[in-house]
């Protein structure tokens, strides 16, 4: 089980995008794993399939063969449902789809600064190319046979509608709620997906309101096991770099680990360091709070807290010239990644390096786009809100002195 990011958006009529900022890399860990994948997705009233499912995917996996299987024409070749994408669209997003390769290539396989991807590596998860299927309610035959998932030639990317479809309105429904998987964290009182399918059997034995649910996760003896640790943080490799960063949850300060960092970037609400290593009288990082709140308005007050990022990178650029960096949030996805984005803008140059003092180069929005690839590369489920890269666009703009 894992998360992919594939926005409806990006299969919009004349909007046909392959993202360069989610690259959902993750996604081929899976089917590595598993030797294929079922992406599930659902859609409102009156559509039987979402553009995710229909375009966006279908996209990703035909760019995804071109570059990793360049001899393998048939893998080339677009699919799409044909009950769903009309032949013209079909073939307008075809006309599109070489420059979506050499967009990819362009950005994370060429030129000094690209983000040099592991081709090799990559094509080394998958010993056939991706072929995408689709299923819904309606349409459960649609599967290529009894077990999908073992194709002998392609590696099979089922693309799953789970809105059902009323009979006697002929719309799709079943409790769908247009964006809220982009903000999960706002109503699910802390279920995660991986907490889910740690324990479904006592979830959906639970009869309870959500509230009920919720005391049960927080008091159950089996808590450790159901909330999934957010002590770990994610290690990105900025650029060429063999130094690292991090980027977790504000609970990855209870880490022990946390006492060999250089610097503490947190965001949001305020909080005491009480590393357990730290409390045995072991050196505690400095640590500097950048005071917030969560959601849209943290991301637009972002900005003016910014500033103070500056005197703190510069002294610890006076003790270390390798400076290993924590940024934390509540999520670990959002703010979080808009700082270590800011940092990676200001303080470190095209191959990762760190410099110690503002990068005299102009910084432009291409330029803070590679600094971001650097994060997602390595962060999957990276996520900053537009209204925290527009807080990070506008500082950055204006050069901070």
């Amino acid at each position: 089980m894992g998360s992919a990011y594939f926005k409806s958006t990006d299969g919009h009529q004349g909007q046909w995008k392959f993202s360069l900022r989610r690259l959902n890399l993750q996604v081929l860990d899976v089917i590595e794993k598993f030797d294929g994948c079922i992406i599930v997705d659902s859609t409102r009233s009156g559509k039987s399939m979402p553009d995710a499912l229909s375009k966006t995917v279908p996209i990703w996996c035909t760019t995804m063969n071109r570059l990793l299987f360049p001899d393998e024409a048939q893998s080339h070749v677009l699919r799409t449902p044909p009950s769903v994408v009309g032949r013209s669209e079909h073939s307008q997003i075809e006309v599109c789809l070489d420059g979506f390769l050499e967009n990819l290539k362009a950005r994370y396989c060429e030129g000094r600064q690209g983000l040099r991807l592991d081709v090799g590596g990559l094509r080394a998860k998958l010993q056939k190319p991706l072929r995408v299927e689709w299923v819904t309610q309606a349409l459960p035959q649609a599967l290529p046979s009894s077990n999908p998932l073992r194709d002998p030639t392609y590696h099979s990317v089922i693309c799953c509608t789970a809105s059902r479809q009323e009979a006697s309105s002929g719309t799709w429904a079943d409790g769908y709620i247009q964006g809220a998987g982009d903000d999960s964290e706002g109503w699910s009182t802390g279920l995660t997906p991986a907490a889910f399918w740690q324990n479904p059997s006592v979830l959906l034995s639970v009869s309870q309101e959500e509230d009920d649910i919720l005391e049960l996760l927080m008091k159950s003896d089996a808590q450790e096991s159901m909330l999934p640790s957010a002590s770990q943080s994610t290690v990105i490799y900025p650029g060429s770099s063999k130094w690292p960063l991090f980027i977790g949850r504000l609970e990855a300060l209870q880490s022990s680990s946390a006492t060999d960092l250089d610097g503490i970037i947190t965001c949001g609400e305020t909080l005491s360091y009480t590393s357990p290593a730290a409390t045995k009288g072991a050196r505690r990082p400095p640590l500097l709070q950048l005071a917030s709140q969560t959601g849209k308005l943290g991301s637009r007050t972002l900005r003016d807290q910014l500033a103070r990022l500056k005197p703190f990178i510069e002294k610890i650029a006076s003790q270390t010239q390798h400076p290993r960096l924590l940024f934390a949030c509540s999520t670990g996805r959002d703010l979080s990644v808009g700082v270590a984005l800011t940092v990676l803008c200001l303080y470190f140059d095209d191959d990762g390096m760190f410099i110690g003092a503002p990068s005299p180069e102009p910084i432009t929005k291409d330029y803070i786009r590679r600094r971001l690839s650097w994060i997602v590369a390595s962060k999957h489920d990276a996520n900053p809100a537009r209204a925290t890269l527009q807080s990070v666009n506008a500082f950055l703009m204006e050069r901070p002195q």
